[in-house]
C-alpha cells in the first residue's frame, strides 16, 4: 500500500515522502497514528499543494533575506558598551546585542541565534561578524562597538 508519510519515521522517510508498505503497517500501525495517511488521488493532489505553497514561502523568505544582506553591507551597526581603560568592555557584546542594535537601526528582527559569533566581544573596535540570514545564506555584518555615553 502506498502511503504519505505526515511525520518522520524513523527508517522509512521524512514527512511528504510518498512510500510502498506492507498493508499491515499501514493499517494497523502508521495510520491510527497519525504517522501517515493513504496516498489517494485526493491526497496526492493536496500534497502537491502543500508543496507548492512551502516553494513559495521559501522563495519569500529567500527573497527577504537577499533583500536584508543589501540593507546590512552597506550600514555599520553601531553597539555600546560601558568600557574601562584601554578600551576593554566591562561586560561582553553578544549575538544578543548584536541582535537588538540591528532591529534598533533597521527596523527588522533578527533572531540571536543567527549572529555567529565565535566568542563575546570583549573590546572597542571594529568587527566583521557573520550573520545567517536564511539557510545557507550568510551576511558579513560590520559591527562598530563604541563606549557608552555617560
Amino acid at each position: 500500500m502506498k502511503v504519505i508519510l505526515t511525520q518522520k519515521v524513523k527508517k522509512l522517510g521524512e514527512a511528504g515522502d510518498v512510500v510502498k508498505v506492507a498493508d499491515g503497517y499501514a493499517r494497523n500501525f502508521l495510520i491510527p497514528r497519525g504517522l501517515a495517511v493513504e496516498a489517494t488521488a485526493a491526497n496526492l493532489k493536496e500534497l502537491e499543494k502543500t508543496r507548492e505553497r512551502q516553494a513559495q514561502r521559501e522563495a519569500r523568505e529567500e527573497e527577504e533575506a537577499r533583500e536584508l544582506a543589501a540593507r546590512l553591507k552597506e550600514r555599520v551597526i553601531v553597539v555600546r558598551g560601558k568600557a574601562g581603560e584601554g578600551g576593554r568592555l566591562f561586560g561582553s557584546i553578544t549575538g544578543q546585542d548584536i541582535a537588538h542594535a540591528i532591529e534598533a537601526e533597521l527596523g527588522t528582527r533578527v533572531d540571536k541565534r543567527k549572529v555567529e559569533l565565535k566568542e563575546p566581544l570583549k573590546a572597542l573596535g571594529d568587527y566583521r561578524v557573520p550573520v545567517r540570514l536564511y539557510k545557507d545564506f550568510v551576511v558579513e555584518v560590520a559591527v562598530q562597538v563604541v563606549e557608552e555615553e555617560k
